[in-house]
């Protein structure tokens, strides 16, 4: 039912696991599409008989949580390189496709208009490719679900599927029939740890998968961790505007007091000489537009919740880690929170940020 494009642990401990939980049976056929050998052997593990186990550690209403559960979702794994033939064949039979790939399976590669298939090519021109046997096959549409961090990444992937296609100079019959196809926007959030080996994974409690409403969609599935709303933006905003936002805050501390190199985002908020200038951050700076755009609840509820997880007693979160692409990040998290949050009207002071947008 569901062909799925990635073998990371993320997927592993969210997507994987939540259709584990909701639905009977081994219904992913996962492939590895990048061709790495580095991969190979978690490739060969991820169906093996018994699930994959996933460490569940971190708080959950104020309680520590330290549990194991079993994936048991995944029926088969193909590599594109050496099993493409049977990868077509799934993509043919199946309902959905998934995808949470490197920012290299969006690159464009030379191999992506060479006539047939070759597994050098993105993974933008391997969907091509699948999309055109599944209308040479008279398959129909098929919904198509990435999972990667774009905003609006249903709509994300759905430009650049078609961008190539005409690139390649494909056939008017197949540029309509990409349309057809049932194109979703979602956001995944979870804090995905470390790997377990040679698959599995250690995962934060908290889950979301929220699924904006597409016309023809029809989920086979309800979990609680997955929610279908009419508007996808709230949730990305409170996400890159609070957590993504706060994370980006307390690495210029970090770096900009020199602060020690192994420090974690649970020992940031267990110092209170940090702890303090940063809810106030929150408070008085980034809560108001919340406020100002009609969020001031949902915005107060998340702020709890972001608290907590970053809190987790397990989770080793170097701020070393976080400050990596320090200034890409800025520009994306806090200034283009300033820049939305006088467009929702809020005229509130807010020197924390500003000042950290001025001295990057």
């Amino acid at each position: 039912m569901f062909l799925q494009f990635g073998t990371s642990r993320f997927l592993q401990a969210h997507a994987d696991l939540i259709l584990s939980e909701a639905m009977p049976g081994g219904q992913i056929c996962v492939v590895q599409s990048s061709g790495s050998t580095q991969t190979a052997g978690r490739v060969a593990a991820l169906a093996q008989e018994g699930g994959i186990p996933v460490r569940i550690q971190g708080l959950r209403d104020g309680r520590a949580v330290d549990e194991e559960t079993r994936v048991t979702s995944i029926r088969r794994a193909l590599s594109s390189a050496t099993h493409w033939p049977d990868v077509v064949r799934e993509a043919l039979d199946c309902r959905f496709i998934l995808s949470n790939v490197s920012e290299a399976g969006y690159k464009a590669q030379p191999a992506d208009r060479m006539a047939g298939f070759d597994n050098a090519m993105s993974f933008v021109a391997k969907l091509v490719e699948l999309l055109k046997a599944r209308l040479e096959a008279e398959c129909g549409p098929v919904t198509i679900m990435p999972l990667e961090l774009f905003p609006s990444n249903g709509a994300h992937l759905r430009e650049a599927v078609t961008r190539l296609a005409i690139a390649r100079g494909e056939s008017a019959g197949v540029i309509d029939s990409l349309s057809r196809h049932i194109w979703v926007n979602s956001l995944v959030d979870r804090i995905v740890s470390e790997p377990l080996h040679p698959v599995g994974a250690v995962a934060e409690p908290y889950c979301l998968w929220a699924i904006e409403e597409t016309e023809g969609l029809a989920l086979p599935f309800t979990h609680p961790a997955v929610r279908v709303v009419a508007d996808l933006k709230p949730y990305e905003r409170l996400k890159l505007y609070l957590l993504n936002l706060s994370h980006t805050y307390m690495a210029h501390v970090w770096m900009s007091r020199r602060l020690p190199a192994d420090l974690t985002v649970s020992a940031f908020l267990a110092d209170e000489t940090l702890a303090v200038p940063y809810r106030s951050m929150i408070e008085r700076e980034v809560l108001p537009a919340f406020a100002a755009a009609g969020l001031a609840a949902d915005a107060e509820a998340y702020v709890q919740t972001t608290v907590e997880r970053f809190g987790n007693p397990f989770l080793n979160h170097r701020l070393a880690d976080i400050a990596s692409g320090h200034a890409a990040k800025v520009a994306s998290r806090i200034a283009s929170f300033l820049d939305w949050a006088r467009d929702t009207g809020d005229g509130s002071p807010k020197p924390a940020l500003t000042a950290i947008v001025d001295a990057t």
